[in-house]
């Protein structure tokens, strides 16, 4: 039989290397700095913030069994079973979590919570249970409509203030006559909680009025799954298309970034009117791209700072639509910006301009806990077999319940963002119809490459193809019957607006339009073929007509610089321009029948003259016609995180190389000489937490103020925030000692024989 481990060092020198990987994996805050050995591991696992942290990761269950061993500990799991409500294979489990987890050690016969649990969830165990009964037959009506309320809802309850002393006979109110009889305890002097004993008796001798032995089901309704994932791969094309067509328009008229960082609102309003959604739609656009990669700050000629595709867009559009989706989606999923916030106001002016207002790309919108959360809300979706969705009306609150259910210590205010976090996953189309659609489920299972490929694959498969047409109507509108292929549309774009989106996207042609192609270098015949070419339908005459119209009179115009001037053979058209009212502001001046000049600048000058329905066009130092099409400007691809098979392969191989020092260190140990007392800091803290731990005296060397030294033999309670807390046998009483002041330490009667 082997021999049962004194210290929780002790159980983890035995575990073999995969159950110390698995446990360095679920609470990776242990491996870093890696620990020398077990002794090392062994008291980090008992820090309070490390313990904190894994006590927020448990479920409802497995807090209900690790009270219930704090409670009872030391317990076999047979007495575990006794006071939880919930099955045998059910509490088993929890236990073995909780072992697996550092947070419960020893045998099945014997075993109990490391020490820092006992002062996070430990609760006093008042009267003895058989007494219950009868000091709550004592209590008037208010008093056990108190009782009863606390016993219920299971939360601590709210005092003006604890009195110090009580009896029956002075209580007043019905909190005092409870405080009085000891069916509620004081926590501190604001609150008071149920005592063990008495939640035993309330609860027919179990810890919870109800069973904890599984979460509490969705609330969900039938719905095919082929429906699911068209209206998905809907959302996830439409997200797509206006991810294009927002960063495509901003490389060309930029957005100025705000001093604090950010895009300003009013950008954020023109980007939603581009491309015809909402503002919040727009936002989680451009937090998207950014988180992708595709849109940082750069310069322009007229920007010090504005916000740019990045180089990395050009090749984003070059990949298949189902692998540009596939990038957004890794990036919103493990993206840790709470994009919901943003047009609120947060009370801090820092993270965004006027009175706190959240902008769009603005700092102070990260939020550690919003990756993992967004994980397992699909991850709960994704439990829900192929065919079931989240019902109408009750899903969300469902699945919300569910949320606290799985982790009872996650704050408030995280899940309050889980209704967002579903609309966020329906814009992107990784969730459709209130289900998670096949397409995402590969990705939200695995996130890995194998994973990301498969979603790719799924999702090709339901995007539209792309056409190589449109249909031209004698109304001057070119409907195209599906998304086009991007050369065509590019092309389109040029010579026509977009006058409607939807399932047939619809382009309309009018004079500035088509200006707009001349302005880029095509002359009227390119224009023609193109649109002879691209048109399933013959070319109406009215479209002709409008095209050859804009190129006679495109150029008979030509400006230049004087500060700037116009040049035209048409002396009527100079004469006609000069005397209209509409450029008086020009300051027009005629210093030859066919030659204006102005001290406007031409940059102002030509967008005035067109407004005034001239189409002139720049003439170079030579005389020749000068093309002018706007600039493209890129910015610089920032570095953004690794995908996430690579950041698991990462992490497995640094649990591993620990894992393995962690060996080297007990081997080292084991075969190291018989020395003295531990004098290194780090030795010294993980003698007195070993003790802690497994309740043994130590003994220490330590210097007080004044510089003197003495050795005491002390028993450890805690060791936290620097400073030592144990039981000093020589004054009888409870002490507090500065860690920096503890010179030596060794287990007490380890001592004598070392100094033998």
């Amino acid at each position: 039989m082997p021999t049962p481990p004194r210290t929780l060092a002790d159980q983890l020198r035995g575990w073999s290397s995969d159950r110390l990987a698995a446990l360095l994996a679920a609470r990776p805050d242990l491996a870093v700095p890696a620990p020398t050995d077990s002794a090392q591991l062994a008291s980090r696992a008992v820090v309070r913030a490390s313990v904190t942290r894994a006590l927020e990761g448990l479920s409802t269950r497995e807090l209900t069994v690790l009270e219930a061993v704090t409670q009872l500990g030391p317990v076999a799991a047979a007495g575990v079973s006794e006071v939880v409500r919930a099955s045998r294979d059910a509490v088993d489990d929890a236990l073995d979590s909780l072992c697996a987890r550092a947070l419960v050690w020893g045998t099945p016969d014997a075993l109990r919570p490391v020490s820092i649990v006992a002062e996070l969830l430990a609760v006093p165990d008042g009267p003895p249970a058989e007494q219950v009964p009868n000091l709550v037959a004592e209590l008037d009506e208010q008093a056990r409509a108190i009782l009863e309320h606390l016993d219920h809802t299971g939360a601590d309850g709210t005092v003006g203030d604890v009195p110090a002393r009580l009896t029956a006979a002075s209580a007043r109110t019905p909190t005092e006559a409870l405080l009085a009889r000891r069916l509620l305890v004081p926590r501190d002097h604001r609150h008071v909680t149920l005592p063990w004993t008495v939640r035993l008796a309330l609860r027919e001798g179990r810890s919870t009025r109800h069973d904890v032995s599984g979460p509490p089901a969705l609330a969900t309704g039938s719905r095919e799954q082929s429906l699911v994932d068209r209206a998905a791969a809907g959302a996830a094309f439409e997200f797509l298309r206006r991810t294009e067509l927002l960063l495509d328009r901003w490389g060309t008229h930029p957005p100025g970034a705000l001093r604090a960082g950010g895009v300003g609102v009013r950008d954020l309003k023109a980007a939603a009117a581009f491309v015809h959604t909402e503002q919040p739609v727009a936002a989680l656009l451009v937090e998207t791209a950014s988180a992708a990669g595709l849109l940082a700050t750069g310069m322009t000629d007229d920007l010090d700072a504005a916000w740019l595709p990045t180089d990395a867009f050009d090749a984003w559009q070059a990949r298949p639509p189902a692998e540009r989706w596939l990038a957004l989606a890794e990036a919103w999923l493990a993206g840790p910006r709470l994009v919901s916030l943003v047009g609120g106001r947060d009370g801090s002016p820092s993270t965004g301009s006027g009175q706190g207002r959240v902008n769009a790309l603005s700092p102070g919108l990260e939020r550690a806990w919003l990756p993992a959360l967004r994980r397992d809300v699909l991850a709960e979706l994704a439990e829900l077999p192929p065919g079931e969705v989240l019902a109408s009306g009750t899903g969300v609150s469902s699945l919300l319940e569910r949320m606290r259910w799985l982790r009872p210590r996650r704050s408030p205010r995280h899940l309050a963002v889980v209704p967002a976090l579903l609309e966020e996953a329906a814009l992107l189309g990784v969730v459709g119809l209130h289900g998670l659609s096949s397409f995402a489920r590969a990705l939200v299972s695995t996130g890995s490459t194998t994973g990301g490929g498969s979603t790719a694959a799924a999702l090709a498969g339901l995007l539209p193809e792309p056409v190589d047409h449109v249909l031209l109507q004698a109304d001057l509108t070119a409907v195209a019957p599906g998304p086009l292929e991007q050369q065509l549309a590019r092309r389109l774009a040029l010579v026509a607006d977009v006058e409607s989106r939807g399932g047939a996207t619809v382009y309309r042609f009018a004079a500035g339009s088509v200006r707009r192609a001349f302005d880029a270098g095509w002359s009227a015949v390119e224009v023609h073929e193109f649109l002879s070419a691209s048109s399933r339908t013959p070319v109406p005459q009215s479209l002709s007509y409008l095209v050859d119209d804009v190129a006679r009179r495109f150029g008979t115009v030509r400006a230049g610089y004087a500060a700037s001037f116009l040049r035209s053979d048409d002396e009527t058209a100079l004469t006609e321009l000069v005397h209209d009212p509409g450029a008086t502001a020009l300051r027009l001046r005629r210093i030859a029948p066919t030659v204006l000049v102005s001290d406007v600048p031409l940059d102002t000058l030509l967008p005035r003259l067109r407004e005034l329905g001239v189409a002139p066009v720049v003439e170079a130092a030579d005389g020749s016609v000068h093309v002018a099409r706007p600039d493209v400007f890129r910015a610089r691809t920032p570095r953004t995180r690794v995908p996430r098979a690579r950041d698991e392969a990462r992490a497995a191989a640094r649990v591993s190389a620990v894992v393995t020092a962690v060996r080297a260190g007990d081997r080292a140990a084991a075969e190291r000489p018989v020395r003295g007392p531990a004098t290194t800091p780090a030795d010294v803290m993980a003698v007195l937490r070993a003790a802690a731990e497994a309740g043994q005296p130590v003994w220490i060397g330590y210097v007080d103020q004044h510089g003197a030294t003495s050795e005491r033999v002390v028993r450890p309670l805690r060791v936290e925030a620097g400073r030592l807390t144990a039981h000093d046998e020589r004054t009888d009483e409870q002490r507090s000692f500065a860690l920096h002041r503890i010179t030596r330490a060794a287990p007490a009667g380890s001592v004598g024989s070392l100094r033998e």
